[in-house]
């Protein structure tokens, strides 16, 4: 597995990511990640081994790790052009991970909340704390909508995100934007590191402590239904916390993310509905290591075969959501060409 994994594997934190990302990886001011020399970018563009490419994806219990698995059949099923052509989906830490990997060229193609990827264009949010900017990815696709959903044990005498003071919480991967989101809504209620026990985990990890009673809470940003909050349910009672309109208030303020209804029919445990946020999950590729063609190949593979994916997440493929989550972003080159093609810029 590549070096920047197996940091992220690690569970190391932002700052320690921050070091070894500064060795050669960013300039000395920490503005731009160094392209290196221009004759290795353009050997790079257009010259990449399709044998082994690799999308990165999230953790194996969320939503990312089993969709991008099946986004790679699909296109691996579907591509034209490149006879030795090999997409395989690997397990990180999500969003800020990924796209800090394409930016070390350590990644082709990667998933990803829309929002940090507006943070890599200009540098802000985690990638301030990583000081770091990305300016060699684009916007290849919608996925799905991600629905922040916060997990608790009935039995755990928790009635608001208030409560979890003191309480022992999964926030999420480090670099995922799970744990960004996670700790703006604890924060939306007074709650800081160190007021509550944090355990950096993704969802994966953190039902199976939730199951046996370790963990009180978790947070997850994940498709709706989850099918892990569901098989989760099946082995021990939970709950979904509802968010206060001022909590909300506090993140839209803040954020790019938006009040959504979690209806009470989405799990078979819920009596009522909840307030939550949501934002895009969107698919983002390298400028450096996939060039025009290949990128267009890429893209008119997958979204125009959008119904082979199963998973509950792949309807949203849809080709007439395809520009969500576009907006600020900078586009594949091959992308725009199918898009263009298609007439959804217009």
């Amino acid at each position: 597995m590549k070096k920047f994994y197996t940091m992220f594997a690690s569970a190391l934190t932002l700052g320690m990511l921050l070091s070894a990302c500064g060795d050669g990886d960013t300039d000395e001011n920490g503005g731009t990640v160094d392209e290196g020399d221009d004759n290795g970018q353009e050997e790079a563009a257009g010259d990449v081994d399709v044998s082994g490419l690799q999308i990165g994806t999230g953790s194996t219990g969320g939503t990312y790790y089993p969709l991008g698995q099946e986004m790679a059949n699909v296109i691996n099923a579907n591509i034209e052009g490149y006879d030795d052509f090999d997409l395989s989906a690997v397990s990180t830490g999500a969003s800020v991970e990924n796209l800090a990997s394409i930016g070390l060229g350590e990644l082709e193609l990667g998933m990803t909340v829309h929002l940090p990827a507006l943070d890599a264009v200009d540098g802000s949010g985690e990638f301030e704390e990583l000081d770091m900017t990305i300016d060699n990815f684009g916007f290849m696709g919608h996925i799905y909508p991600e629905v922040m959903q916060i997990v608790v044990r009935a039995d755990a005498d928790i009635e608001t995100v208030a409560d979890l003071e003191g309480m022992n919480v999964a926030i999420g991967p480090p670099g995922s934007g799970t744990q960004d989101a996670a700790k703006m809504i604890l924060e939306a209620y007074g709650l800081e590191d160190g007021d509550y026990n944090a355990f950096d985990e993704g969802f994966g990890d953190a039902a199976g402590r939730l199951q046996d009673g370790n963990l009180d809470a978790s947070f997850g940003l994940l498709g709706l239904p989850a099918g892990s909050i569901e098989e989760l349910a099946l082995q021990r009672d939970v709950k979904l916390l509802s968010l206060s309109d001022e909590a909300v208030s506090y993140i839209e303020d803040n954020s790019g993310y938006e009040l959504m209804e979690i209806p009470a029919d989405s799990y078979d445990f819920m009596d009522e509905s909840v307030n939550a946020i949501t934002a895009y999950a969107i698919l983002v590729g390298s400028t450096d290591l996939i060039d025009e063609d290949l990128g267009y190949e890429i893209v008119k593979a997958l979204y125009e075969n959008w119904e082979s994916v199963s998973h509950d997440q792949g309807q949203h493929l849809d080709p007439e959501n395809i520009m969500n989550g576009s907006d600020g972003l900078p586009m594949h080159p091959g992308a725009e060409r199918f898009f263009e093609e298609q007439g959804y810029l217009d």
